[in-house]
Protein backbone atom coordinates (compact mmCIF):
# COMPACT_ATOMS: atom_id res chain seq x y z
CA UNK A 1 0.00 0.00 0.00
CA UNK A 2 1.16 3.48 -0.75
CA UNK A 3 1.20 6.11 1.63
CA UNK A 4 1.51 10.01 0.77
CA UNK A 5 2.81 12.34 2.89
CA UNK A 6 2.45 16.40 2.44
CA UNK A 7 4.94 18.48 3.15
CA UNK A 8 5.49 22.42 2.74
CA UNK A 9 6.38 23.49 -0.37
CA UNK A 10 9.53 25.33 -0.71
CA UNK A 11 10.47 27.87 -3.47
CA UNK A 12 11.37 26.80 -6.28
CA UNK A 13 10.93 23.25 -5.51
CA UNK A 14 12.42 20.62 -7.68
CA UNK A 15 10.41 18.00 -6.26
CA UNK A 16 7.62 15.82 -8.17
CA UNK A 17 4.55 15.38 -7.38
CA UNK A 18 0.69 17.74 -7.03
CA UNK A 19 0.71 20.70 -5.33
CA UNK A 20 -2.04 20.89 -2.86
CA UNK A 21 -2.82 24.84 -1.41
CA UNK A 22 0.65 25.69 -0.08
CA UNK A 23 1.67 22.04 -0.19
CA UNK A 24 3.42 19.19 -2.08
CA UNK A 25 2.08 16.05 -2.32
CA UNK A 26 4.47 13.05 -2.45
CA UNK A 27 4.40 9.58 -2.39
CA UNK A 28 6.26 7.77 -0.01
CA UNK A 29 9.37 5.84 -2.06
CA UNK A 30 8.91 2.10 -1.44
CA UNK A 31 12.11 0.46 -1.15
CA UNK A 32 12.75 -2.91 -0.15
CA UNK A 33 16.22 -4.01 1.37
CA UNK A 34 16.82 -8.13 0.56
CA UNK A 35 19.31 -9.57 2.69
CA UNK A 36 20.73 -13.28 1.72
CA UNK A 37 22.06 -16.60 3.14
CA UNK A 38 23.33 -15.65 7.33
CA UNK A 39 22.56 -12.56 7.33
CA UNK A 40 19.81 -13.43 9.74
CA UNK A 41 22.72 -13.75 12.36
CA UNK A 42 24.14 -10.66 12.45
CA UNK A 43 25.20 -9.47 15.93
CA UNK A 44 26.07 -13.22 16.60
CA UNK A 45 28.48 -14.10 13.25
CA UNK A 46 31.54 -13.27 13.01
CA UNK A 47 31.22 -9.71 15.16
CA UNK A 48 34.95 -8.53 14.25
CA UNK A 49 33.33 -8.90 10.43
CA UNK A 50 30.01 -8.18 10.92
CA UNK A 51 29.62 -5.99 14.13
CA UNK A 52 27.45 -6.48 16.95
CA UNK A 53 24.29 -5.14 16.17
CA UNK A 54 21.48 -7.31 14.82
CA UNK A 55 19.76 -6.26 11.44
CA UNK A 56 16.37 -5.42 13.06
CA UNK A 57 18.02 -2.97 15.36
CA UNK A 58 19.69 -1.26 13.01
CA UNK A 59 16.34 -1.20 10.99
CA UNK A 60 14.15 0.38 13.12
CA UNK A 61 16.70 2.81 13.43
CA UNK A 62 16.74 3.47 9.78
CA UNK A 63 12.96 3.88 9.07
CA UNK A 64 12.60 5.85 12.74
CA UNK A 65 15.45 8.56 10.95
CA UNK A 66 14.22 8.05 7.44
CA UNK A 67 10.14 8.33 7.79
CA UNK A 68 9.72 9.45 4.33
CA UNK A 69 10.42 6.33 3.07
CA UNK A 70 8.64 3.02 3.56
CA UNK A 71 11.24 1.08 4.09
CA UNK A 72 10.26 -3.25 3.76
CA UNK A 73 12.75 -5.73 4.90
CA UNK A 74 13.21 -9.16 3.65
CA UNK A 75 15.79 -12.14 4.29
CA UNK A 76 16.26 -15.70 3.21
CA UNK A 77 18.76 -18.46 3.36
CA UNK A 78 17.78 -19.88 -0.06
CA UNK A 79 18.50 -18.60 -2.99
CA UNK A 80 15.05 -18.97 -5.16
CA UNK A 81 12.89 -16.91 -2.18
CA UNK A 82 15.35 -14.37 -3.13
CA UNK A 83 14.80 -14.74 -6.78
CA UNK A 84 10.93 -14.72 -5.62
CA UNK A 85 10.79 -11.45 -3.44
CA UNK A 86 12.99 -10.08 -6.36
CA UNK A 87 10.27 -10.39 -9.09
CA UNK A 88 7.93 -9.98 -6.39
CA UNK A 89 8.54 -6.35 -5.99
CA UNK A 90 10.73 -5.73 -8.62
CA UNK A 91 8.02 -4.28 -10.89
CA UNK A 92 6.43 -2.10 -8.39
CA UNK A 93 9.03 -0.64 -5.38
CA UNK A 94 10.81 2.19 -6.33
CA UNK A 95 14.15 0.51 -5.28
CA UNK A 96 16.02 -2.72 -4.28
CA UNK A 97 19.29 -2.81 -1.77
CA UNK A 98 20.16 -6.04 -2.10
CA UNK A 99 23.08 -8.12 0.44
CA UNK A 100 22.95 -11.35 -1.62
CA UNK A 101 25.76 -12.28 0.96
CA UNK A 102 27.80 -15.32 -0.60
CA UNK A 103 25.35 -15.59 -3.29
CA UNK A 104 26.69 -12.37 -4.61
CA UNK A 105 30.25 -14.66 -5.89
CA UNK A 106 28.17 -17.80 -7.39
CA UNK A 107 24.35 -17.15 -8.66
CA UNK A 108 23.93 -16.16 -11.93
CA UNK A 109 20.31 -16.74 -11.54
CA UNK A 110 20.54 -13.74 -9.07
CA UNK A 111 22.23 -11.73 -11.62
CA UNK A 112 19.26 -12.78 -14.06
CA UNK A 113 16.81 -12.02 -12.16
CA UNK A 114 17.98 -8.62 -11.75
CA UNK A 115 17.73 -7.83 -15.03
CA UNK A 116 14.17 -9.06 -15.36
CA UNK A 117 12.74 -6.51 -13.63
CA UNK A 118 12.63 -2.65 -13.76
CA UNK A 119 12.98 -1.51 -9.98
CA UNK A 120 16.57 -0.19 -9.79
CA UNK A 121 18.65 -2.85 -7.33
CA UNK A 122 21.85 -1.85 -5.45
CA UNK A 123 24.19 -4.15 -4.52
CA UNK A 124 25.39 -3.81 -0.82
CA UNK A 125 28.27 -5.51 1.39
CA UNK A 126 29.05 -4.80 5.21
CA UNK A 127 32.27 -5.89 4.71
CA UNK A 128 34.72 -5.15 2.25
CA UNK A 129 34.88 -8.00 0.09
CA UNK A 130 38.47 -6.91 -1.36
CA UNK A 131 39.78 -7.14 1.77
CA UNK A 132 38.64 -11.10 2.36
CA UNK A 133 39.08 -14.42 0.31
CA UNK A 134 39.87 -13.88 -3.13
CA UNK A 135 37.08 -16.06 -4.07
CA UNK A 136 34.74 -13.06 -2.26
CA UNK A 137 36.55 -10.69 -5.79
CA UNK A 138 34.05 -11.49 -8.05
CA UNK A 139 30.51 -10.48 -7.85
CA UNK A 140 28.08 -12.07 -10.43
CA UNK A 141 25.65 -9.34 -9.79
CA UNK A 142 27.44 -6.44 -10.28
CA UNK A 143 26.81 -5.99 -13.48
CA UNK A 144 23.18 -6.03 -13.12
CA UNK A 145 22.83 -3.72 -10.50
CA UNK A 146 22.45 0.44 -10.65
CA UNK A 147 25.82 0.12 -7.95
CA UNK A 148 27.51 -1.34 -5.39
CA UNK A 149 28.35 -0.41 -2.34
CA UNK A 150 30.73 -2.30 0.40
CA UNK A 151 32.83 -2.24 3.42
CA UNK A 152 31.26 0.54 5.95
CA UNK A 153 29.75 -2.29 8.37
CA UNK A 154 26.23 -1.92 9.46
CA UNK A 155 26.76 0.99 12.03
CA UNK A 156 23.73 3.65 11.96
CA UNK A 157 25.89 6.66 10.83
CA UNK A 158 28.21 5.24 8.26
CA UNK A 159 26.22 2.22 6.06
CA UNK A 160 22.65 3.38 6.96
CA UNK A 161 23.67 6.74 5.57
CA UNK A 162 25.03 5.50 2.20
CA UNK A 163 22.27 2.94 1.98
CA UNK A 164 19.77 6.25 2.14
CA UNK A 165 22.28 8.18 -0.43
CA UNK A 166 21.73 4.97 -2.89
CA UNK A 167 17.88 5.41 -1.94
CA UNK A 168 17.82 9.17 -2.57
CA UNK A 169 19.63 7.94 -6.55
CA UNK A 170 17.18 5.39 -6.57
CA UNK A 171 13.87 7.21 -6.02
CA UNK A 172 15.08 10.32 -7.43
CA UNK A 173 14.53 13.26 -5.01
CA UNK A 174 16.48 14.37 -2.19
CA UNK A 175 16.49 12.87 1.07
CA UNK A 176 18.33 14.83 4.22
CA UNK A 177 21.89 13.11 4.28
CA UNK A 178 24.21 13.25 6.63
CA UNK A 179 27.72 11.45 6.59
CA UNK A 180 30.21 11.37 9.72
CA UNK A 181 33.06 9.56 8.90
Amino acid sequence: MCQIKSLPLPDNSGLNGRYKGNKLTIRMKKIQIINGPNLNLLGKREPTVYGNASFEDYLSELRARFPQCEISYYQSNVEGEIINKIHEVGFEYDGIVLNAGAYTHTSIALHDAIKAVTTPVVEVHISNVHARESFRHVSMISAACRGVILGFGLGFVSVGDRIVYVIEGLVGYQIELIIRL
